[in-house]
C-alpha cells in the first residue's frame, strides 16, 4: 500500500491498484520510486498523472495511465499522456484499462513514440 490511506475501490482505482502490484512483481521497481496521483501544472491547468515511475536519479521514467476496464484506449487517451508527458518528459507511457495494455517509448527529438511489446524491468 503505497498511499497508506483508503480509497474507495472505483473500477479505475482497481486498475491503478494493479499496474502498481506489477511494476512492482513483475518489474521489479521499488516502491520509493513510484508515486500515484502525482500532480503537475499544465499550462495553467492542475492535472494529475495515475502513476509516475521515477528513476535512480529522481527524474520521470514512466507515465501510466489507467481507465476503467468499460473505457476503450482511444486516441485521446494516447494525447493525453503526451500533453502530461511535454511537461515531464518521461522515457516510457503505458496506458491500460485493465484488459488492454499499450507501452511506449518516447522519441522526443522527434516528438512521437514507438510501441514495444512490453515495459523494461527496473535496474
Amino acid at each position: 500500500m503505497l498511499r497508506k490511506k483508503y480509497f474507495v475501490l472505483t473500477p479505475e482505482e482497481w486498475v491503478r491498484q494493479h499496474v502498481v502490484q506489477f511494476l512492482l512483481n513483475e518489474k521489479k521497481y521499488p516502491s520509493s520510486l513510484i508515486a500515484l496521483e502525482k500532480q503537475l501544472l499544465l499550462h495553467t491547468r492542475k492535472k494529475r498523472t495515475d502513476i509516475l515511475v521515477f528513476n535512480k536519479s529522481g527524474l520521470p521514467h514512466i507515465i501510466v495511465e489507467c481507465k476503467a476496464p468499460h473505457i476503450p484506449i482511444t486516441q485521446n487517451t494516447f494525447d493525453q499522456i503526451a500533453r502530461y508527458n511535454l511537461n515531464l518528459n518521461a522515457d516510457y507511457l503505458m496506458v491500460t484499462n485493465g484488459i488492454t495494455h499499450y507501452f511506449c517509448k518516447m522519441d522526443l527529438e522527434n516528438e512521437s513514440y514507438v510501441f514495444l511489446p512490453e515495459l523494461p524491468e527496473y535496474k
